[in-house]
């Protein structure tokens, strides 16, 4: 029980801390301005991580190198210490480690799309109950490069936008299929 216990809670700490990176890369990539509250406080949250690593990887374009880099760190971190607490401390052998790369990036795309959900499913559920919201502007910011395509696609249904929901089925198909990938490749 004690097991499971702290099986969950390292899975809720570095899932959450994932996520903070990815938004941080999402953030950076659509240039949400970064005095924005929220961006501040997932820079405050991650800079520990993020800035020794970007004084070795630089930021090229759009891409937030050391974000990207500190969530893949971050997964395989997870999946070392969900890996030593589930083996009862013993370390997994040393061919296991082009697995645990491959996991770790699995598990960092299944966070990006966890954040992708989560994302629509506030924005869609606020959109109908309070529109005005103050977080509304920063949330259209974050999923319009996702919507926009799939509305160019989908026919106009008179008031009904279907693009969310479109959106939110698309990346729980994708986290399925990584979910699957993640624990062939590794047991996690």
């Amino acid at each position: 029980m004690v097991r499971d216990i702290l099986l969950f809670l390292i899975d809720i700490v570095f899932s959450l801390f994932g996520i903070a990176l990815i938004l941080r890369a999402w953030i950076f990539a659509i240039r949400l301005h970064p005095f924005n509250p929220y961006s501040q406080a997932i820079l405050r949250v991650t800079d520990w991580l993020v800035q020794p690593i970007r004084r070795i990887v630089p930021v090229s374009g759009r891409f937030d190198w050391p974000s990207i880099l500190a969530c893949w760190i971050t997964a395989m971190v997870y999946l070392l210490l969900t890996w030593l607490i589930t083996m009862g401390g013993l370390l997994p052998p040393a061919s296991a480690i082009g697995s645990v790369l491959l996991t770790g990036l699995l598990v960092g795309l299944k966070w990006l799309f966890n954040v992708i959900v989560w994302i629509t499913l506030i924005q869609a559920v606020l959109s109908w109950i309070n529109p005005l919201s103050p977080v509304m502007p920063v949330l259209y910011t974050l999923t319009a490069p996702l919507l926009d395509p799939i509305r160019r696609i989908l026919p106009r249904m008179g008031g009904l936008d279907l693009s969310p929901l479109v959106l939110l089925v698309v990346a729980q198909v994708v986290m399925m299929i990584l979910n699957h990938l993640a624990f062939s490749t590794f047991g996690v």
